[in-house]
Order: C-alpha cells, then structure tokens, then sequence
C-alpha cells in the first residue's frame, strides 16, 4: 500500500506561483511513476502532468505547458508540481497518483493510488 499526501495549496492572485508537495509513504516509492491530476467544480478529473519513476520521462497536458514543472526526489519519496503565471482557469482541487509501472501515463485509470487533494484558488 501507498499512501500520499499533498501540500503547498492556497489562494494565489493571477500571475502568481505555489509549488505542491506530494509525500509517499512506501519503499516501492522509487518504482512508481507519479501523476498529477485536478479537478475544478462540475468538472471531470483531468490529467496535469506525469513523471516516470526515474526522472527521465515527464509529460504535460498542453494547457500548462510552459508553465509548470513536475519533479520528484526519490530519497524523499516526494514528487512536486511547481505552478508558475497561475491563471483563474487553473482554480481546482490538485491531487497526486500513484502508477505501480515506472512509465508514465496521462489516464486517470491507470493509477492506483491517490491522495486526498488540495485546493489551489487563483484569482483574478
């Protein structure tokens, strides 16, 4: 079993920057490739960026290309998602997955593991 929590959530201006944290717990951490997902109200849960478990292989969905940066530290058993020139669409609930394969991938269902969210709120 692996459990995550996600940090680093707030209320932010327009422009602005927050950088999440996702903690694993687990020894298989190294292994996994993790996923960043978000979801804002009356909306479906939609894939952010994704990195395999070495480090190597990161993808983004298009909309914060440029913008964020997913990264992880394996002797912290941490992941990271930092937000930079936040725009009020970017307002969700951001949550961290884990995927038991090193490769990565940008669909929800193939990540076995999640943790409980936290809100990130940009304003205008």
């Amino acid at each position: 079993q692996v459990q995550l929590v996600e940090s680093g959530g707030g209320l932010v201006q327009a422009g602005g920057s927050l950088r999440l944290s996702c903690a694993a717990s687990g020894r298989t951490f190294s292994g996994y490739a993790m996923g960043w997902f978000r979801q804002a109200p009356g909306k479906e849960r939609e894939f952010v960026a994704a990195i395999s478990s070495s480090g190597v292989t990161i993808i983004y969905v298009d909309s914060v290309k440029g913008r964020f940066i997913i990264s992880r530290d394996n002797t912290k058993n941490t992941v990271y998602l930092q937000m930079n020139n936040l725009k009020p669409e970017d307002t969700a609930v951001y949550y961290c997955a884990a995927r038991q394969l090193p490769t990565v991938d940008g669909r929800k269902s193939r990540y076995n593991y999640w943790g409980q969210g936290t809100q990130v709120t940009v304003s205008s």
